[in-house]
């Protein structure tokens, strides 16, 4: 059985955080890739006024991830019509891909929201659940929220052993907004990107990114 983790998110932008995570998954449960899936239209981040388009956002994840060889891209969720929702997806991608194990990549704010997920319950079936803490998340709040998910869907969900990185991306355009460096928590090519293409100029009517 092949084992393939899914990184999912706005990616708005794409920081050093969802890199590390998937690579520490990778090494952990020996998966043969990860698939980095920006969501197109995610029901719970529908007011985007002045955030990276769908095309910025594809285009900063292939830049960050360009070097590794087991980091993947896919549009899978970015062309769907309507809302964008993880059973949903899981549930294709088992379809297309009987023989594979999936891994769905997630923080621990995500986790503790997750009874608020649509279907939860389907995507339990569909997919192993891998939680990182985040936030200066305790252990114990997370060994909690995975006993909750795990006790609730009959859920195989793990704990991503990692550290916990303070950063996030709506940190990152907060700093943009700033005019405060995001060098070494966004790649070079994806800040060299923000720069060229004025990504997040709607932020700020004059934005520097150092």
């Amino acid at each position: 059985m092949r084992k393939i983790g899914i990184m999912g998110g706005t990616f708005d932008p794409i920081h050093i955080g969802h890199l590390i995570l998937g690579e520490n998954a990778c090494q952990q449960f020996g998966l043969e890739k990860v698939i980095f899936m920006p969501a197109g239209n995610p029901p719970h981040k529908q007011h985007r006024d002045g955030r990276a388009s769908n095309e910025d956002r594809m285009k900063m994840v292939g830049l960050a991830i360009a070097s590794n060889p087991h980091f993947e891209l896919s549009d899978v969720e970015m062309n769907e019509k309507g809302f964008t929702y993880t059973y949903r997806t899981l549930e294709l991608l088992k379809k297309l891909n009987p023989d594979a194990e999936y891994y769905f990549i997630i923080g621990a704010d995500s986790l503790f929201d997750f009874d608020k997920w649509m279907k939860p319950q389907r995507i339990c079936d569909a997919c192993t659940i891998v939680a990182a803490t985040r936030n200066h998340t305790s252990s114990e709040a997370l060994d909690a929220a995975i006993a909750h998910v795990a006790e609730t869907y009959r859920a195989s969900i793990y704990k991503l052993d990692t550290e916990n990185i303070d950063v996030s991306s709506n940190m990152i355009r907060e700093w943009i907004t700033e005019d405060r460096t995001i060098r070494y928590y966004v790649p070079d090519s994806v800040i060299d990107y923000i720069r060229e293409h004025d990504v997040y100029a709607g932020l700020k009517p004059t934005m520097r990114v150092k």
